[in-house]
């Protein structure tokens, strides 16, 4: 019996991380948004290993939103950049986790 050919697809995830010494954070920032495009089989390989990279990276993720692959996204009616396509696209490519944008929080005063 042939072994079932695995597909690696790209996913859109928001990742919450929170304040860890040497996370590359400005100063009184109380935390980041980290829009990810995450290779993997399925969305929990992706999210285990983007979880596992910001670890390495000296960053504390907190919580993980994933919001599917670029076809899911599509179907529901998000408009997606030539930008996002071409990200997606390198991440697919390289196997690989690319960070596509960084929101700090900061506490309101």
């Amino acid at each position: 019996m042939a072994k079932k050919e695995t597909r690696q697809q790209v996913y859109t995830l928001l990742v919450q991380i929170g304040r860890k010494t040497g996370d590359g954070l400005p100063e009184k920032a109380t935390g980041a948004a980290l829009m990810i495009y995450a290779s993997g089989v399925d969305e929990a390989e992706a999210v285990r290993e983007t979880v596992a990279i910001l670890k390495q990276a000296e960053t504390a993720p907190l919580d993980v939103t994933g919001y599917g692959t670029l076809a899911e996204r599509e179907a529901q009616g998000h408009e997606i950049s030539d930008e996002e396509r071409a990200l997606m696209a390198r991440a697919l490519d390289e196997n690989s986790v690319i960070v596509a944008q960084v929101t700090p929080f900061f506490e309101k005063d």
